[in-house]
């Protein structure tokens, strides 16, 4: 039943998307969250390997590390609801802990997505204990690939998942093995 909401929640988003009744704006913080600072690597390349990325959820905000050096800070978009930990599959929350980047996804129904491994084993427990799926499928990714080109969701919209900017998830893919720590804070 919620995995049946959930496609159709996703499903709406898409038609509603289509039909230019969402707002689409490029990525600007939320009224009340404070300009990004950025690292003054922010103007030199991306070039990998991405040892960890920092997530705060709160600020809307991703920080790319190479190695210790903080490379990049990006604005990002999360699950329509994402207040608290994911506990559920169909929730909308984005999952908070620590993970690692398990999988690439090139053909991704989004610009590009990189896949955490969630859920853990104490999400599945929790989810367990009460009955209910703790959901999978998490990603890093970018704008829905029936977007124009070059335009951003400007709100929290994602089932659960973490959204950048087309071109950002593009330098993050590229420089992101398997492995990289992704920790993602209330």
């Amino acid at each position: 039943m919620i995995r049946a909401l959930a496609r159709l929640f996703s499903a709406l988003t898409l038609a509603v998307l289509i039909c230019g009744l969402l707002v689409v704006v490029p990525f600007r913080p939320y009224p009340g969250l404070p300009e990004l600072e950025l690292p003054p690597t922010q103007s030199q390349p991306l070039t990998g390997p991405v040892s960890r990325i920092l997530v705060e959820k709160s600020a809307r905000r991703m920080q790319v590390f190479e190695g210790d050096r903080l490379m990049r800070v990006y604005r990002i978009r999360l699950g329509f609801s994402p207040q608290g930990d994911k506990l559920q599959e169909g929730d909308g929350r984005t999952p908070e802990g620590v993970f690692r980047i398990d999988r690439r996804n090139a053909g991704s129904a989004y610009h590009l997505s990189l896949g955490l491994d969630y859920p853990q084993p104490e999400d599945r427990a929790r989810a367990a204990a009460q009955g209910v799926s703790p959901g999978g499928d998490i990603f890093l990714h970018g704008q829905p690939n029936q977007l124009p080109e070059g335009l951003t969701l400007g709100h929290d919209w994602t089932a659960g998942c973490i959204a950048l900017a087309d071109a950002e998830i593009a330098e993050l893919f590229a420089a992101t093995p398997i492995g990289a720590v992704v920790e993602i804070r209330p």
